[in-house]
Formats: structure tokens, C-alpha cells, sequence
């Protein structure tokens, strides 16, 4: 009886190892469609519900209308891959990201677009790093977002960059010699954008007046802030915050302010979706690498796409996650990897990052070790229910 127990406990061990090594290798696997060819499971996260929706709901679309029509032209696949978008709501939350980065792995996912926002990409960036996965997220641009893992990258500009190519646009064209700054103290992406924005004007000889913050849990009476800014003398406002704060801020300022431009980045993207008022924005200007109304012949197409599909004009994280996509395209190419040579799949793929070239509507892209983007920035100006290319009086 006791040689058949332990029989028996062998045998039940061994399933349960089998069970185990089927498990880990079932997110290893490759999965073909009705076709036959190879599905390339590329795993989006982002807020899909919550304060912070817009964002991760355009990152998913742009990315969608990429994989569809990757696909469309591509018959027999790309290097034999049919692509496969998986794309789970992180609602914003880091933690929530991280479990849905172990899903998509699950899903067989086998390369990540990461998160959508700053403190889910870090989250996210973190947990992939033992996978060897290339990471690439469309908009998560704190620098901590992607460090700490070489097969880490971005296609959005960096909030350093970000605070930085703000102030030495303002110079450039003279937008101002005095600015006050109003930002998120609690927040990473505000933080980063004010410190490096502060840094530049200093540089550039621009004198910074005013310096008024908020946080999370006082986000709803920025009348005090207003006040002090509206006494201090500044020709500009930067607003280095989120559409929803901003959208408060300029319902609040109206009238205060008169005579101050306002100056704000990408996290502005989507501020008509979060006004009451569409007029109280008109003026505002934004950072940014992409234009709707861009005449160049790629960004159109893919402005066309996206309002038959969404019936909506897409905004920079909708691009970006275009663009996203047609990176891991090009990455793919450049390594010569193709559904019959899978081998070392991560390693080869993440390696040709750096050896890319990449035309996308944010603008043509070059990536370095570190995982940074390199492209041009130009400004968007919010003109009568629309954001139009903004164009200086001085070029």
C-alpha cells in the first residue's frame, strides 16, 4: 500500500510539472489563423474607461486602423506574420496595468505597445523586463517609463524634451518673455514638463513669474492660483497638465487672463472632448509632433481612415499608436525575421530598433539605445471648435 501511495504521489507530480511546463509554454506558442499564416500578437494598455479615457481609447483606434490595413496589403502576412492587436483597460491604473500585461502574455502576446499613460508604462516596463519582450509605448513619456530596460522604447517625445522644446519654441518665435507656469505637483508628466520647461527659459533668457501648482485632491478650485497668476505680469501661461485639468482651468481663467497666450503640451490632447465650452479654448496652443490637418499625403490617408472608422478627427495618441504599429513593422523587417525563423525572436527584434528608419504621420523617426525617439516638433493652435497647425508670425 505504501509503494502504490507513493507511486501514486509520483505520478501526480509529474502531471502537475507537466501541467505546469504546458502552462508556461502555452504563452511561448504560435498561433495561425484560418489561412494558415502566423498571428503576431502585439498587446496594447491603456485607460479605456475613467477620467482618462481619451487617451488610451485613441491609442487603440490608431493602432487598430495600422494592423487593418497592414493587413489588408499584405496578403500572404508580413515576413509570412498576419498582425493581431490585443489591447486590455488599464482604467488608469498602474497595478491594473501590470495584470494586464500577464494576460496579454497569457494571450500570446509577443511584442508590447506597453501603457498609454506614464505611471502604468513604468509599471508595465518593469514587469516585461524579465521577458525580454520589446516594449514600445506610443505615449508614455515620463523618462522613467521606459528605464531600467533595454528592450524598452517610445514614440512620443520624452517630458524632458517635451519642457524643453516648449520653451525654446516660445523664444524662437517670441511668444513671450514672461511665463507663469501652472502644473500638477503631484503628477510625474506635469513635474517633468515644469522642470525642464523652467530650465530652458532660464537659458533662453525668458523670466518665469509665477509658479502655481495643484494636486489630485484639489483639482477643482483653481480660483486662488488664477488670481496670483493674473497679478503677476506674465505674457503666457504654460499649462504642462492633463485635457481634464486644463479643460477647468481655462473654464475658470476666462476673462481673468485677457492678453495671455496659453502653452501647453500633449497632455492637452483631446481638450475639446473635456470643455463645456468649446470657445474657451480657442487660442490655446499645444506641442506637438502631429497635425490633423497636415496637407502630407500619409497624414490625410490616415486622417480619412480614422473618421470613416471612429467618426472622430484623430488626435496625437491616435497617431501614435499608428505609428507604433508600422515601428514594430519596420523593426520586424530589419531583423529578417519571418514565420519559419522565429528564433530568438525578442532579442533580434528589439536589436534592430536602434538600425531603423521610420516615416510616420508623428513624423520620421530614428530610435537610440536608450530607447528615445528623435523627430520634429511643431504646434497645434485650438481655433473655433478645431485644433489647426499653428503658424508664428515669425518663421
Amino acid at each position: 500500500m505504501k509503494k502504490l501511495c507513493s507511486l501514486v504521489l509520483a505520478f501526480v507530480m509529474v502531471m502537475g510539472c507537466l501541467s505546469i511546463l504546458s502552462g508556461c509554454a502555452s504563452s511561448d506558442d504560435w498561433k495561425t489563423d484560418e489561412n494558415g499564416l502566423v498571428e503576431l500578437v502585439i498587446g496594447g494598455i491603456g485607460p479605456l474607461t475613467g477620467d482618462y479615457a481619451n487617451y488610451g481609447t485613441s491609442v487603440r483606434n490608431g493602432a487598430q486602423i495600422a494592423v487593418d490595413e497592414i493587413n489588408a496589403a499584405n496578403a500572404k502576412g508580413v515576413n509570412g506574420f498576419k498582425l493581431v492587436l490585443k489591447f486590455e483597460d488599464s482604467a488608469g491604473s498602474a497595478d491594473t496595468a501590470t495584470a494586464a500585461y500577464g494576460k496579454l502574455v497569457d494571450d500570446g502576446m509577443k511584442v508590447s505597445l506597453g501603457a498609454t499613460l506614464s505611471g502604468e508604462t513604468k509599471a508595465v516596463t518593469a514587469a516585461a523586463k524579465a521577458d525580454g519582450v520589446l516594449v514600445l509605448t506610443p505615449s508614455g513619456s515620463a523618462v522613467d517609463a521606459i528605464a531600467n530596460n533595454n528592450s524598452a522604447f517610445r514614440v512620443c517625445f520624452s517630458d524632458p524634451y517635451q519642457g524643453k522644446a516648449s520653451a525654446e519654441y516660445i523664444a524662437r518665435y517670441g511668444l513671450a518673455s514672461k511665463v507663469a507656469v501652472f502644473y500638477g505637483s503631484d503628477n510625474n508628466y506635469c513635474v517633468g514638463l515644469k522642470e525642464t520647461f523652467e530650465a530652458e527659459c532660464k537659458e533662453k533668457e525668458i523670466s518665469v513669474v509665477a509658479t502655481e501648482a495643484f494636486t489630485a485632491n484639489s483639482n477643482t478650485d483653481f480660483s486662488a492660483q488664477i488670481a496670483k497668476i493674473a497679478s503677476s505680469g506674465a505674457d503666457l501661461v504654460f499649462l504642462p497638465i492633463y485635457a481634464s485639468d486644463a479643460a477647468t482651468f481655462l473654464t475658470q481663467a476666462k476673462g481673468k487672463l485677457d492678453g495671455m497666450k496659453m502653452f501647453g503640451c500633449d497632455g492637452l490632447d483631446g481638450l475639446l472632448t473635456k470643455i463645456s465650452n468649446a470657445g474657451d479654448a480657442d487660442g490655446v496652443l499645444m506641442l506637438t509632433p502631429f497635425a490633423a490637418d497636415n496637407q502630407d499625403t500619409a497624414v490625410q490617408n490616415f486622417v480619412k481612415k480614422y473618421q470613416e472608422k471612429y467618426n472622430a478627427t484623430p488626435d496625437q495618441f491616435a497617431a501614435d499608436g499608428y505609428d507604433a504599429v508600422y515601428t514594430v513593422v519596420a523593426a520586424l523587417k530589419q531583423a529578417n525575421l519571418t514565420s519559419e525563423d522565429k528564433d530568438n525572436f525578442n532579442s533580434r527584434i528589439v536589436a534592430a530598433m536602434t538600425k531603423i528608419e521610420v516615416k510616420g504621420v508623428t513624423g520620421t523617426m530614428t530610435w537610440t539605445a536608450d530607447g528615445e525617439s528623435s523627430k520634429a516638433a511643431i504646434a497645434m493652435e485650438y481655433r473655433n471648435g478645431k485644433a489647426v497647425l499653428f503658424t508664428p508670425d515669425k518663421e
